[in-house]
């Protein structure tokens, strides 16, 4: 199930276009294949908080890991994933390696609700912001909203936060988060 979930981000970016349709080709057979039984699911639930609990840098504040912390990237793409695994042998649009047009997809084939939809894509959109505000601003570790006002400050003017408006920017970081942990608990969680 491990391997089948990681072709589902595969894409060829470069390189022969004959061997990157074969390839595609390929892994579409094992990727979109027969849904996953519910033993399957459970291991990929298994697989899940395994990840949560030992990737999780000791220390980190869960509320605060934008690709590990609740509501954040992974919670989101593992919930498509999931729902791509379950549904996309069936479901040709939910055919994609992107997690905002799986997204799409599910809303269009009425497996998620636009509502449960835009928060998760809020929350992921967020997520890869902070990371990039990250990034820019030189912070080493990326992968967390920072708590330090000067850093947070800066990393909310690139979010599109006025200035001086740090506390606004974490509180609604959280909040979007939240919510979006709250939207994968309820499905990813769900039997079918």
């Amino acid at each position: 199930m491990w391997e089948r979930q990681a072709l589902l981000r595969a894409r060829p970016i470069a390189g022969c276009p004959q061997l990157a349709a074969d390839f595609v080709r390929v892994a579409d057979e094992v990727r979109y294949g027969t849904a996953p039984t519910e033993s399957e699911i459970r291991e990929i639930r298994r697989i899940k908080a395994r990840v949560e609990a030992e990737r999780l840098p000791r220390g980190a504040d869960p509320n605060r890991h934008v690709k590990l912390g609740r509501g954040g990237l992974s919670d989101v793409e593992w919930l498509v994933q999931l729902m791509q695994l379950q549904h996309a042998h069936e479901l040709p649009r939910l055919r994609t390696s992107s997690t905002l047009q799986g997204l799409d997809a599910l809303v269009d084939d009425q497996l998620l609700s636009p509502i449960d939809a835009n928060t998760l894509a809020e929350a992921w959109k967020l997520c890869t912001r902070v990371r990039s505000g990250n990034k820019v601003w030189g912070l080493r570790t990326i992968d967390v909203l920072p708590s330090a006002r000067r850093d947070l400050e800066a990393v909310s003017r690139w979010c599109g936060f006025g200035p001086g408006r740090a506390a606004d920017f974490e509180e609604h970081y959280l909040r979007s988060t939240r919510r979006a942990r709250a939207v994968f608990e309820r499905l990813f969680y769900a039997t079918e």
